[in-house]
C-alpha cells in the first residue's frame, strides 16, 4: 500500500484523516458512513491538511479497531487494520469495505452515509434505498396514492391472464386477483410494478419512469445531436420502442466488393441491446426522484445509464458471470411472464460474450447513485 498515494489525494467519499486515534463511538461513525456507501479508507496520524504526525500509542490497534466494528456497529463488520510506517512515524490504516449487509446503524440508531469528504445522517429516501439494498425492502410494492382499479389497462389485465387459462372478465371480484398478484395493494391502490407495466398511463403518477435518448455525431457529449426522444409507456413498451430507435439509429451504411454489398461496421444482434434496455428497465432505482434512464449513442460506444446501485451482495464482476439480481422483484416477476426475461441470469454474461467474441469493448460500473453500461460499436 503506498500510503503517500492515498494522503495526496485529501480527505474525499473514501479517504478520512483523524490526527489522533479517536473515541470509538467516532470511530464506529466512520466506519457505518463508508460501510453504507462505498467503502473506504480511515488514517490515524495524518491530520487534516495531510500533515503526518504519527501515533503514539503502543496498543493492538488490530484488535482495537476489529472490537469496534463488532461491538460499536450494527450489524457487526470486518475491517482490516494495518500499522505502516512512513518517515519514522506510525500512521494506522483501517479499510473498510463496502458493506454486504446495509444499512448499518450507531448503538444509538443513527444512519450515516459519507458524502464527499462528510458523513451525514440519512435522509429518509436515503435510508430508503438501503434497505432496497439489503433486499429488506421493495419499493415496487408500495402503492401509488390517488391510484385505482380504474387506472389499470384492463385489455393488457385480460390478455396477461390468458396465458395462464383465467378468464379475468369472468372474475366475480376481479380487485381481490389483481391484489393477490401484487398488482394491487391491499387498500386497493396500484402498485408501482402494477402501474409500470399494467397501466394506461404510467407517466401521469412516474412522470420520470421513461428512457431519455440521445445520439451526438461525434464521441463527446457536446457534439451536434443526430436524434433525441423521450420514450415513455409501459415498460415493456419502452423497451419495444427503445430498441427500434437504437436499432434506427445503428444503421451503417454500407459498400459493395465484387457482387456483394458489406456492411462497414459490425452489427450487434438485437438481443444484445434488448437485454440491456430490459436490465435498465427492470433494475433501476424507481425510488430515486428526478431522474430517468438516459441512452446515449456515440460514434464509437453506446451508453445505458439507469439510477440506482447494485444490491448489497453484487458486485461489477459478478455481473458478467451471470450473478442475478432483484431490486424489484414483483416487476421482474411480471416481466418474466410477459416473456422478457428468463430470470436464469444468462443476459448479461450473454451481452459480455457476443462483445468480447467481436472484440469489443464493454464496461459495468457503478457512478455515484447510477449503474452504467458501456458498449463499444
Amino acid at each position: 500500500m503506498n500510503i503517500l498515494d492515498l494522503i495526496q489525494q485529501g480527505e474525499n467519499a473514501s479517504i478520512e484523516f483523524k490526527e489522533e486515534l479517536p473515541r470509538p463511538e467516532s470511530i464506529a461513525k466512520e466506519i457505518i458512513a463508508f460501510a453504507n456507501t462505498q467503502g473506504g479508507t480511515l488514517l490515524v496520524g495524518v491530520s487534516d491538511d495531510g500533515k503526518v504526525r504519527g501515533v503514539l500509542e503502543q496498543q493492538n490497534f488490530e484488535e482495537y479497531f476489529s472490537n469496534i466494528a463488532r461491538n460499536n456497529v450494527i450489524p457487526a463488520i470486518n475491517v482490516i487494520t494495518q500499522m505502516i510506517n512512513y518517515e519514522n512515524k506510525n500512521v494506522i490504516v483501517v479499510t473498510i469495505p463496502k458493506g454486504k449487509d446495509k444499512p448499518y446503524q450507531t448503538l444509538n440508531h443513527q444512519f450515516l452515509i459519507r458524502i464527499g469528504s462528510t458523513n451525514r445522517v440519512a435522509t429518509q429516501s436515503e435510508l430508503m434505498r438501503l434497505f432496497q439494498q439489503s433486499g429488506v425492502f421493495h419499493y415496487d410494492a408500495i402503492g401509488i396514492d390517488n391510484s385505482s382499479f380504474k387506472n389499470i389497462n384492463l385489455n393488457k389485465i385480460t390478455g396477461y391472464f390468458d396465458n395462464y387459462q383465467v378468464d379475468f372478465s369472468q372474475e366475480e371480484y376481479p380487485e381481490n386477483l389483481l391484489k393477490n398478484t401484487d398488482i394491487l395493494t391491499d387498500d386497493f391502490h396500484v402498485t408501482i410494478a402494477g402501474l409500470l407495466v399494467f397501466s394506461l398511463n404510467p407517466q401521469q403518477f412516474m412522470p420520470e419512469a421513461c428512457i431519455s435518448f440521445a445520439h451526438f455525431s461525434g464521441d463527446e457529449i457536446t457534439e451536434e445531436l443526430i436524434d433525441k426522444q423521450t420514450i415513455t409507456g409501459t415498460l415493456d413498451y419502452q423497451v419495444d420502442t427503445a430498441l427500434a430507435v437504437i436499432k434506427n439509429n445503428c444503421q451503417r451504411p454500407s459498400h459493395i466488393e465484387g457482387s456483394k454489398t458489406v456492411q462497414n461496421r459490425f452489427s450487434y444482434p438485437d438481443k444484445v441491446f434488448r437485454e440491456l434496455l430490459v436490465n435498465a428497465c427492470v433494475h433501476r432505482n424507481y425510488a430515486i426522484s428526478g431522474s430517468r434512464i438516459r441512452i446515449f449513442m456515440f460514434s464509437d460506444r453506446i451508453e445505458f445509464i439507469s439510477p440506482g446501485k447494485l444490491p448489497n451482495t453484487i458486485t461489477i464482476e459478478k455481473l458478467s458471470y451471470g450473478v442475478s439480481y432483484s431490486v424489484n422483484p414483483i416487476i421482474v416477476k411480471f416481466m418474466e411472464n410477459l416473456r422478457y426475461i428468463d430470470k436464469l441470469g444468462r443476459g448479461l454474461p450473454m451481452v459480455y460474450k457476443i462483445a468480447k467474441e467481436n472484440h469489443k469493448y464493454i464496461k459495468f460500473e457503478e457512478i455515484g447513485e447510477e449503474f452504467k453500461v458501456t458498449l463499444e460499436l
